[in-house]
């Protein structure tokens, strides 16, 4: 009996598994965690190391070598009441605002359109709508910067010669320019992102639907927005990150106008201490905040999405 029990045992696959970690599923974790540690929890890990820091001077007057001291708090300090650093985090915020719904908009919008596309036209138009994102930010920037000034750009040409003047960098409309260029750049990124999670909705539903007489409309509304709100959920967490870091379309505009500051936006502003003003531990502060904001409004984000798909289950 005893015999035939252990024989059992031995046959029922995976029983010996469940008692440690699989090695072959570690392995394939390994490079994956490698990555992970060396390019984002090192980086941070020492931002924040370096952000505990500031340089002491000795010798009489201070002219002597300078040693590193241990700063505590005071280089969160100094970021928290510059007054420019603070501003820029509302810019930032005043952007996500306005552009992040204008371009999960126009992304819904021409993922839906898409989708109901023949095969060789949707194609055709996938590729030209994902072309700017294949498009560096900082190329993207320059292009846009000649379609902004005046007396090279052949839309303020047209438009004057209607009798309209705009002033696309002006200091009420350079954030809405740059804008412009964001949405230009990311909404075929995250169509594509949409139009990935449509196509894996199951057929049957959409033949459901046309049985029951539902039109174009109420089969968007009713079976492809509601199925495709993991890729929706998962687009506006990307919107949210990047309108923190927004760095490089004002850095290229900048030299075209003087509504863009060195302190325009979060981002900016740490690269100015850094490689301006040669405060690094002052910069490595404004980084870790720019990313303990960056985390709280995603996890802030996903969280309100939870709750709400938890009481739309009830």
């Amino acid at each position: 009996m005893s015999t035939t029990i252990n024989r059992t045992r031995k046959s029922v696959p995976g029983s010996r598994r469940s008692a440690r970690p699989d090695r072959a599923a570690w392995g394939f974790l390994l490079p994956f965690v490698a990555l992970f540690l060396f390019t984002f929890v090192l980086p941070l890990g020492y931002a924040v190391y370096q952000s505990l820091l500031t340089p002491v001077r000795s010798g009489p007057l201070g002219l002597g070598p300078a040693t590193l001291g241990f700063a505590g708090p005071d280089n969160y300090a100094l970021a928290l009441q510059q007054s420019a650093f603070l501003e820029s985090f509302a810019r930032v915020l005043l952007f996500g605002v306005v552009q992040i719904p204008v371009m999960l908009l126009l992304s819904t919008a021409l993922a839906l359109a898409l989708d109901t596309l023949s095969h060789r036209w949707a194609g055709i138009l996938r590729a030209a709508y994902f072309l700017p994102y294949g498009v560096p930010g900082v190329i993207a920037s320059i292009l846009w910067g000649f379609l902004y000034v005046p007396g090279v750009s052949p839309i303020t040409d047209l438009l004057g010669r209607v009798g309209l003047t705009p002033d696309f960098l002006g200091y009420d409309t350079a954030l809405w320019s740059i804008a412009n260029i964001v949405i230009w750049e990311f909404a075929g990124y995250n169509m594509l992102v949409i139009v990935a999670q449509l196509k894996a909705i199951p057929q049957e539903l959409y033949e459901a639907a046309r049985i029951d007489g539902a039109g174009a409309w109420q089969t968007a509304m009713r079976i492809k927005l509601p199925l495709a709100r993991p890729a929706l959920v998962l687009t506006g967490v990307f919107s949210i990150i990047g309108t923190l870091q927004l760095f490089a379309e004002p850095l290229v505009i900048k030299p075209l106008t003087p509504a863009v500051t060195t302190s325009y936006t979060p981002n900016l502003s740490a690269y100015n201490e850094a490689f301006a003003n040669n405060n690094i531990y002052l910069a490595a502060a404004e980084s870790v905040i720019l990313a303990l904001v960056a985390s709280v409004l995603s996890f802030g984000f996903l969280s309100l999405v939870n709750r709400r798909e938890g009481r739309d289950a009830r």
